[in-house]
């Protein structure tokens, strides 16, 4: 796993943004387009998505090959949500990804001048950052972001000079991560009176408020990482996951079969995807009972939706390993493969036990066993898989499960456990 970072031109690197993402522990992948490094074909490994600044227009495919497929990894990471930083150029081609425009400005904009700070309380970078912010300006573009997109500092010449996009992505059409920077382009720095003069000292004041959002981007990055894999996974493949996974549906039912669930009960699916084990746990617990299917991949819950899955069941986006549920709150959890995608497995099982009610079951399943799922991947069992019976007893014992039944069959793997107390 690393940050993808796209850079258009040797001059206009990452500068801070390095700083802060490797604070944070994080790798990077720097694509160097102008030197000709390939563009990958999709998002699969990466922690987010860094697009940098560049000459070029977000408009226009003339004199920027590479502007369709920049555009297609942007959208992807929009739709698995992974999160996105977009630095002048990149924070155009964002808006274009995501539904807006990219223009020509009035005139070129270089220089140290101040944004105005609007609807920033509450964003999860910009919060506390001042009314009145000096930065570098040094583009001739502008941008219109979708409607939706959240504007988070304009001036004078440009309505929109930051925004955000969802929960993770942002544009910012200055250029927040300078140093060294503020000397390059000297045609047109000559342009700007005082921009070398004034660099150190704008940059002594820009300093604490730079690290503060970078350093913010750099810690959402890191706190999502975890289910950031698991997103840009499942997010292209959600539109035929049904299609081609539909024989499964018996032996799902068969599965929940095993679970004991009663009419009346509380059951949850963690990591439902398109939710095939969804009709046969609203089978199992009635009209009268409640079913949950949640999953972390927006995708994979509006395939469910439009399966008719949301008739069977209130379908919640949620991470698994902090599930907005009260304690001792669900009677049955259902959960097929999920356990290999989690990072840490050990505090999830703790978080499903925290859930469920005393003498409440959860069942592994998987429509595979581990020598054959082990052998379609072309390579042996993992002594470390957390499905191993010798793994699995013990975490279940710590996080407050008996297991109560172990199947590691050539076809499936079931595993059912009761909760303890």
């Amino acid at each position: 796993m690393a940050v993808l970072v796209v850079q258009h031109v040797t001059e206009e690197g990452l500068y801070e943004i390095r700083t802060s993402l490797e604070a944070a522990g994080l790798a990077l992948r720097v694509c160097r387009v102008w030197a000709g490094d390939p563009l990958p074909e999709d998002l699969n490994g990466a922690e987010a998505l860094v697009v940098l600044g560049g000459p070029m227009s977000a408009y226009s495919d003339d004199g920027f090959p590479t502007r369709t497929a920049e555009l297609g990894l942007l959208r992807a990471a929009l739709d698995a949500q992974v999160p996105v930083l977009g630095v002048c150029l990149g924070a155009q081609l964002l808006a274009v990804a995501a539904g807006g425009t990219a223009r020509p400005g009035n005139g070129l904009q270089v220089g140290w001048a101040p944004v105005r700070m609007a609807s920033a309380a509450g964003d999860p970078l910009f919060a506390g950052i001042p009314e009145r912010l000096r930065v570098l300006h040094w583009h001739g573009d502008t941008m219109d972001p979708p409607a939706g997109a959240v504007a988070l500092a304009s001036c004078d010449r440009c309505p929109v000079q930051a925004f955000r996009v969802g929960a993770a992505a942002w544009g910012l059409q200055f250029h927040l991560e300078v140093d060294a920077f503020a000397t390059a382009f000297p045609d047109d720095a000559a342009a700007a009176p005082g921009l070398r003069e004034d660099a150190l000292e704008e940059l002594a004041v820009l300093a604490p408020h730079r690290a503060r959002v970078l350093g913010r981007f750099a810690a959402l990055v890191a706190a999502r990482a975890g289910y950031t894999s698991t997103r840009t996974f499942f997010t292209p493949r959600a539109e035929t996951w049904e299609e081609r996974f539909a024989a499964d549906g018996p032996v799902y039912a068969a599965a929940v079969a095993r679970m004991g669930i009663g009419a009346g009960q509380t059951v949850v699916d963690l990591g439902c995807g398109t939710g095939r084990a969804l009709p046969a746990l609203r089978a199992g617990v009635g009209d009268k009972g409640v079913v949950l299917g949640v999953d972390v991949t927006a995708a994979m819950l509006d395939a469910a939706a439009r399966h008719g899955r949301d008739e069977l069941a209130a379908l919640l986006l949620a991470d698994a390993c902090h599930l907005p549920l009260p304690s001792g709150s669900v009677d049955g959890i259902f959960s097929a493969g999920l356990i290999n995608h989690l990072p840490e497995p050990a505090p999830a099982l703790g978080e499903w036990a925290r859930v469920s009610a005393p003498g409440g079951t959860l069942l592994l399943f998987h429509p595979s066993g581990r020598v054959e799922r082990a052998a379609r991947h072309g390579r042996p069992l993992d002594p470390d898989d957390p499905l191993g019976e010798t793994n699995l007893r013990p975490a279940l014992d710590a996080a407050g499960w008996r297991l109560a039944h172990y199947e590691d069959a050539r076809h499936h793997f079931l595993a059912r456990a009761v909760r303890v107390g």
